[in-house]
């Protein structure tokens, strides 16, 4: 072993000579362990560096000593058997290796490796230190930082001036480095090199430094730019190069400096904008241009919050924010602003900038309360005794805003319905509008009964927009006192209570209540007067002082007294006592214990005769004195004696009127008797009767009756007679009674000369005229009988006076008489019918000449006598049926004689033409003139009532025509004109049938013969006469009036 280490030294020292001898870049230093091996090496990937084995000494090819790299295996490899040393794939770039960056000594740029060296079986293990020495190449070209170079050169500098030019860099350093620069010719021209010139000085590190020197003189005016060709070489062999343009501008020289628009910009800025919110803009001008024009903005003196809070553009002069300003931490920034130019030496100008923060309403008000004088406050409850006065402080507010401005301005209010109120502690005007003091005062009385607890909640709200509101509460706790005294529930407590009751009964219980609590809550109560009654209530009520039960100490009658009213008082044991009291009014309710009672035991009442059914006829009054449902009656009629107000009477409940369901008639009853039974709604139910008389009142509802002389009468008058010689009384009966049944007479028709009168009361005809032998003969005259009543009722009667000297033959006088009847009441019959025969002769003579001149008129005629036949025939025939217009009275015409028959005689008379109604006259004053008119045609007419047949026979003619369809005639042969054709005479009734309306009618008089008579006046009016419903026609028909002759 000995012998080896001493082998390896030689070796060793052999290998070091061998070292000196090769050439430098394969120079390699073997070295015993823990020694260097150094090699030097640059190249491509995979080359050998050296054989360590070799430079170890090592005998190798055994394989029992082998190698191994223990470190440097990212750019190294070791063969493992022969110790050659390698480079592995990756290619070793100096200029790229991390720790030669910076060195420029080629001995320091190296990779460290160590090698192993192991002995068989490895009994045994070297380790050896080497180092690989990067050598430089030149394997980088020289380039300028960007391929135009620019040059600022101001005009007018001086010849000489000298300019620094960008230098060029070269990777490789050494004399594979930069060595020279170099300006070239610019194409086409002299590049400037007349102007300009390139000087490379070296510098202290060693490096060169290209300058550029002014020769001549440079005018920006006339060129302001030069371009030229900057070429670098380096050392190597071969040598690397590459160029650059060198523009050179030429520039105003920096003689002006920059000029803010003002010295002093102010804005306003809002807190809390948000971070790149711009502010203001800051302007500065240069005259000058270029580099010397170009102006830059920097803070000058300002503070650190500035520079923090706030960020200035370096060109555009724009001042933005850049971190959130809160106004309540920073309310103003005040700094400067320098605006520099580029030019060199630059130039500036400084501003002087004011940013004040307007606020925003980002606080909510804060809102403090206090104690204040002796009412406590604890843990937001305040203690206050019911009975403070109103108005009393009991808390102080404060009220705070951080905010300012409108922002800042706070309004604080009570909110709800509580008896509390906020009034400023101060009024001074220095007090901050963002902070302000309150006193919490009462509004309102407190009452502890009432409410006991208050939360009194306090709302501030700023002015801000939108505005911030915040609030507090405060507890308030009223404390007890004793004000309240008992109470009932009603002013006014009304019971009803039965009478006829038992003594010592409960009427009422009444209870007070006492908002306080103790002893002054308990309550006794007790009887007093009421303040409208001085009477005791002790005497009839009393009440238990404890419970309040009332109770009646007497029999109470409503009937006597329905209300007692007294006070109940109720007294805390308070002290003072507290007292309440409340008015009991005891309604004594009613039982039935009363009848009804009739106002009278007999109600008389008057009623007029032909009431309406249906009509009230009388009111009873009924009283019961007792009240409600016992007090109801029910009312009905009972049957009289004998039956008398069965189904005729009828009573009304509600009032008590009694109604009729008939009409009276005096004349048939005059009075009514029955009795009202009144029957109350209790139980059991009471009952009551009252008698009723009703007596029925006259009515004029009848006409007169005249009893003398009968119709068919007559009374012979002398022509001796004296005036005032009484001819005949006309007597006439009333149904009615009083006023309807006081009767006046007067003469209406058939009185031409005035010979007669009537007095009007007595009913006594006399003689008032001279009479003269024109009056001899038969005069009718027609009496007209008025009752008083309203509307008057009135008959008509016919008096017949025949003035002669004596009555020689009754029979013409009766046969005259029935003529009469069967006249119209129109025409007179008055005087000697004489008279009226030469009349007739004159009618004969202008019948003939009508006759003539109707058989010229012969188909004319035929048409009207057939329409006549049918309408007007006024003839009777026996055994024939009675016309329509059968008795329809005509108008006889005195001019045209009576039609002779074949043998020269007249022709018949119908036995009723002379019969006619009487009209009235018409509303309008005209008269009738036609006898054929009737007088229900006319509106002005008064009604006719018959006495007892009713409008069954309204007038004469039709009474006669609703009789038996026979007629009543008689025919006499005995009579001295027998030979000849008998006259039909219609015998009429003896009594008086002719019935009015009562109204004054005055009849025209015609002198009449026997068979014509002379025709009234056209301005006369024609009354109607209607049969007297009384006679039938039996007794109408039964009384013969004689014969008459033809004369």
């Amino acid at each position: 072993m000995r012998k080896m280490r001493t082998l390896l030294r030689f070796v060793h020292c052999c290998c070091c000579c061998f070292l000196l001898l090769l050439p430098p870049p394969l120079w390699v230093s073997l070295a015993a362990a823990k020694q260097l091996l150094k090699y030097r090496l640059e190249g491509p990937a995979d080359i050998r560096i050296g054989n360590v084995a070799s430079d170890l000494g090592i005998v190798t090819g055994s394989g029992e000593v082998t190698f191994s790299l223990e470190s440097g295996s990212d750019y190294l490899k070791i063969d493992n058997m022969t110790g050659e040393l390698s480079t592995t794939e990756r290619r070793i770039d100096r200029e790229k290796l991390p720790q030669c960056q910076m060195i420029f000594d080629e001995n320091e740029c190296f990779l460290d490796f160590e090698v192993s060296v192991i002995g068989p079986s490895q009994s045994w293990v070297d380790l050896f230190e080497g180092r690989v020495i990067i050598l430089d190449i030149n394997d980088n070209t020289p380039t300028f930082p960007s391929p135009v170079l620019t040059l600022t050169v101001e005009e007018n500098r001086p010849v000489g001036t000298l300019y620094l030019l960008p230098t060029a860099t070269d990777r490789d350093f050494g004399r594979n480095g930069i060595e020279r620069y170099e300006l070239l010719q610019e194409p086409g021209g002299d590049g400037g090199r007349s102007v300009f010139e390139l000087q490379v000085a070296d510098t202290l590190d060693g490096e060169k430094q290209p300058q550029l020197i002014v020769k001549g003189a440079l005018d920006r005016e006339q060129r302001d730019s030069y371009e030229l060709s900057l070429r670098v070489r380096d050392g190597g062999d071969p040598a690397r190069s590459s160029q650059a343009i060198l523009r050179v501008l030429i520039t105003d020289v920096n003689d002006n400096s920059p000029r803010f628009e003002k010295s002093v910009y102010e804005a306003d800025l809002a807190e809390n904008s948000s971070p790149g919110t711009p502010i203001l803009q800051l302007r500065a001008t240069d005259l000058d241009v270029g580099v010397n024009g170009q102006i830059e903005y920097v803070f000058g003196a300002a503070t650190e919050s500035v520079r923090r809070l706030l960020r200035l553009d370096e060109t555009s002069g724009w001042l933005s924010v850049l971190h959130r300003i809160d106004r309540e931490e920073v309310n103003q920034l005040r700094f400067t602003v320098m605006a520099r130019d580029r030019g060199q030496p630059p130039k500036t100008d400084k501003a002087t900038v004011v940013l004040n923060i307007r606020d925003e309403n980002d606080n909510v008000p804060t809102i403090d309360i206090r104690k204040i004088g002796r009412i406590p406050l604890r843990d937001g409850v305040a203690s206050v005794a019911e009975d403070v006065l109103v108005d009393t402080p009991i808390a102080l507010v404060q009220v705070s805003d951080r905010d300012q401005g409108e922002n800042g301005v706070v309004t604080c209010t009570v909110v709800g319905d509580v008896p509390f109120q906020l009034k400023p502690a101060s009024e001074g005007e220095g007090e901050p509008q963002n902070k302000r003091k309150y006193f919490l005062h009462t509004s309102a009385p407190l009452d502890y009964e009432a409410v006991r607890d208050y939360n009194v909640v306090i709302v501030a709200v700023d002015s801000g927009s939108p505005s911030l509101s915040s609030n507090n509460s405060l507890l308030v706790r009223v404390g007890d006192t004793n004000d309240n005294p008992p109470m009932f529930s009603q002013a006014v407590l009304e019971v009803s209570f039965p009478e006829n009751n038992l003594p010592g009964e409960r009427v009422a219980t009444v209870v007070a209540t006492d908002a306080d609590s103790g002893k002054n809550a308990e309550i006794t109560y007790s009887l007093e007067a009421s303040p409208l009654s001085s009477e005791t209530p002790g005497s009839i009520f009393s009440i238990d002082p404890d419970s309040g039960d009332v109770s009646v100490q007497a029999v109470l009658d409503r009937e006597q007294r329905d209300t007692y009213e007294f006070q109940v008082t109720a007294r805390d044991k308070g002290v003072p006592s507290l007292q309440g009291s409340t008015t009991v009014v005891v309604r004594v309710s009613d039982r039935n214990d009363n009848e009804p009672r009739f106002m009278q035991d007999v109600f008389t009442f008057y009623v007029k005769e032909n009431l309406q059914p249906n009509s009230p006829v009388g009111m009873v009054t009924v009283m019961d004195f007792d009240k409600g449902r016992n007090a109801e009656l029910s009312l009905s009629i009972q049957p009289g004696d004998h039956d008398q107000a069965a189904g005729i009477f009828s009573i009304e409940n509600d009032t008590g009127t009694i109604f009729s369901t008939v009409s009276f008639d005096r004349e048939q009853q005059t009075s009514y008797t029955f009795k009202v039974k009144a029957v109350d709604g209790g139980e059991p139910p009471r009952s009551a009767t009252a008698t009723v008389s009703l007596f029925v009142m006259d009515e004029n509802d009848n006409a007169p009756t005249v009893t003398f002389p009968s119709n068919s009468s007559y009374t012979v008058l002398p022509p001796s007679s004296n005036m005032r010689t009484v001819v005949a009384t006309v007597v006439a009966t009333d149904a009615d009674t009083g006023l309807n049944a006081d009767l006046n007479y007067s003469i209406v028709g058939g009185n031409p000369f005035k010979l007669f009168e009537i007095d009007p009361a007595s009913g006594v005809v006399s003689l008032v005229g001279k009479l003269a032998p024109k009056h001899y003969g038969l005069h009718r005259l027609v009496v007209q009988v008025n009752d008083s009543g309203q509307p008057p009722q009135s008959t008509t009667a016919l008096l017949h006076v025949f003035v002669n000297e004596s009555l020689s033959n009754a029979t013409v006088v009766e046969s005259q008489v029935a003529r009469s009847l069967h006249t119209p009441l129109a025409q007179d019959i008055a005087g000697d019918p004489s008279y009226e025969l030469s009349k007739q002769r004159l009618s004969i003579v202008i019948g003939v000449v009508a006759g003539i001149m109707t058989v010229i008129l012969l188909i004319l005629v035929v048409v009207m006598a057939r329409y006549c036949r049918s309408k007007g025939k006024h003839g009777y025939e026996a055994g024939k049926k009675d016309h329509e217009d059968f008795f329809t009275p005509q108008q006889h015409d005195k001019a045209k004689k009576p039609k002779k028959d074949k043998k020269g005689k007249k022709g018949k008379q119908p036995l009723y033409s002379s019969i006619v109604t009487v009209e009235a006259s018409k509303p309008n004053g005209q008269r009738y003139d036609s006898v054929n008119e009737k007088l229900s045609d006319s509106p002005g007419m008064g009604r006719y009532r018959s006495v007892n047949g009713g409008p069954g026979s309204p007038d004469l003619a039709r009474h006669y025509k609703s009789s038996s369809p026979l007629p009543t005639v008689q025919l006499h042969p005995q009579s001295p004109t027998a030979g000849k054709k008998h006259q039909a005479v219609q015998d009429l009734p003896p009594a008086n049938t002719f019935v009015g309306a009562g109204d004054n009618i005055s009849i025209g008089s015609d002198h009449c013969s026997e068979y014509s008579c002379q025709p009234p006046s056209p301005s006369r009016p024609r009354p109607r006469l209607h049969p007297c419903p009384g006679a039938s026609p039996a007794a109408m028909l039964s009384q013969p009036l004689g014969r008459v002759s033809p004369g």
